[in-house]
């Protein structure tokens, strides 16, 4: 396998950047795609008529893998930015396997003793986007790659649910056995699309030095980087935490929204819904990178996370007042859920690492971010089924996506304002020449 590994990497490095380019991009995407079917398609099971101490029973499996992933983000923090990538691929294949293991669990203990085992589900599930995202970062593009990985958040989610779906209606798998079916279905593929993402080589030096070198971070130097960025980062977090929110109300309840709306017994729904918002998004994404002066596109990067807001409320509203159906709502609140998600995700702080010219890495940043963000969302469940228990999640859904919305486009804007100030303080005191 090694010298495999060896002749592909060194073949990769030989090729123009196009094929470099598509490979890194299929193979980062496919594999996170692939993990995806171990996490999202028990959201579309209904376990009907099953609750526990009078809560529904699906509110108490989303609240387990919630827990359980949320604190996989805070263990991220140290690991997956103290991460050598020597130990990258096998890391990934353990933390998959023991996911599955735990849906196995699942399906097999009997409830509510079984809901448990959504917490161990989660548990290793958060630390792959980081490690995946660790073999794109710090290049040239960096943007590209990162847009393409970040359409396996739209993507892969509507396709496992389809997945899921068919393996219920097909198969007559039940509810608790279909998440493990699903993600049996989906574990070859895994190990072969992890081997293949093993052997994407390194940065090369013109990489390092348009992008900042790319090191791991120790309890330290994290603590500097927050005290240097401090503000900015604080307003950049909150905002990320209203999107995550929205992002996982949509993604774990499409269910019961799509029902709402009028669409039952339609696997195929989940996919072809998704299938725009990827194309924009990815089309609007991906453009940054032929933005060379890095704070410009940094800039730029955060204009489009205001424009996703805007997009929203826009839709939200127009789909209140009966202007668009809610087919089309759906795809509009979509793109703009991801044109603001999928940038803290990817290259929203590759740009800002590499304006400041901080020798650090990208996945300490998400992580941070990725671990208050789904704090956020689990207090938001929470908060829905003990104080708001009467209100359809159509029109929880509704309300938040504007009031968020509206939250995160102030945040946004006050984040742009920071840097902007950082950017000068620091040309006027050192003579730094904007990037």
């Amino acid at each position: 396998m090694n010298v495999l590994k060896k002749k592909i990497s060194g073949w990769l490095s030989t090729q123009p950047s196009w094929a470099f380019v598509v490979y890194a991009s299929l193979t980062a995407f496919l594999t996170y795609s692939c993990m995806y079917a171990f996490r999202k398609p028990f959201t579309v099971g209904l376990f009907e008529d099953l609750s526990f101490w009078g809560v529904d029973y699906k509110i108490w499996l989303i609240t387990f893998q919630v827990v359980g992933y949320t604190l996989s983000k805070f263990i991220g923090i140290k690991y997956v930015s103290e991460m050598k990538p020597t130990f990258r691929a096998i890391y990934i294949l353990v933390l998959v396997g023991m996911a599955e293991l735990a849906l196995l669990f699942f399906w097999i203990i009997p409830k509510p003793y079984n809901m448990l085992f959504m917490f161990f589900n989660g548990l290793p599930l958060g630390m792959i986007w980081g490690l995946v995202f660790s073999y794109l970062e710090g290049r040239r593009m960096t943007e590209i790659l990162g847009a393409s990985l970040s359409v396996s958040f739209i993507v892969a989610s509507g396709v496992v649910k389809s997945v899921g779906e068919m393996v219920k209606l097909h198969w007559g798998a039940s509810d608790f056995a279909m998440p493990f079916i699903t993600g049996a279905i989906f574990a070859v593929p895994l190990v072969v699309c992890v081997f293949l993402l093993d052997c994407i080589p390194s940065p090369s030096a013109k990489d390092e030095l348009l992008r900042t070198k790319r090191m791991p971070m120790n309890k330290h130097e994290r603590m500097a980087f927050l005290k240097t960025f401090s503000s900015g980062i604080v307003l950049l977090v909150i905002a990320y935490v209203f999107l995550t929110v929205f992002r996982d109300m949509r993604d774990n309840f499409s269910i019961e929204i799509w029902r709402s709306l009028g669409y039952t017994n339609d696997p195929a729904i989940f996919t072809l819904a998704e299938l725009p918002v990827a194309f924009f998004t990815l089309l609007a994404l991906a453009l940054v990178v032929f933005i060379r002066p890095n704070f410009k596109a940094f800039n730029v990067i955060l204009l489009i996370v205001l424009s996703g807001f805007m997009l929203v409320v826009a839709s939200t509203l127009c789909f209140q007042y009966h202007i668009i159906g809610g087919e089309w709502w759906m795809i509009l609140v979509g793109t703009g859920l991801y044109l603001g998600y999928i940038p803290f995700n990817a290259f929203l702080y590759e740009r800002l690492i590499s304006s400041f010219r901080y020798v650090s890495n990208v996945g300490f940043l998400i992580y941070v971010s990725d671990a208050f963000g789904y704090l956020g969302s689990l207090g938001v469940v929470f908060y829905k089924n003990f104080f708001s228990p009467t209100l359809s999640w159509l029109q929880f859904f509704i309300q938040a996506g504007i009031y968020g919305s509206l939250m995160g486009f102030v945040l946004t804007v006050g984040s742009i304002f920071y840097f902007q100030n950082k950017m000068t303080k620091l040309k006027t005191k050192s003579g730094y020449d904007l990037p």
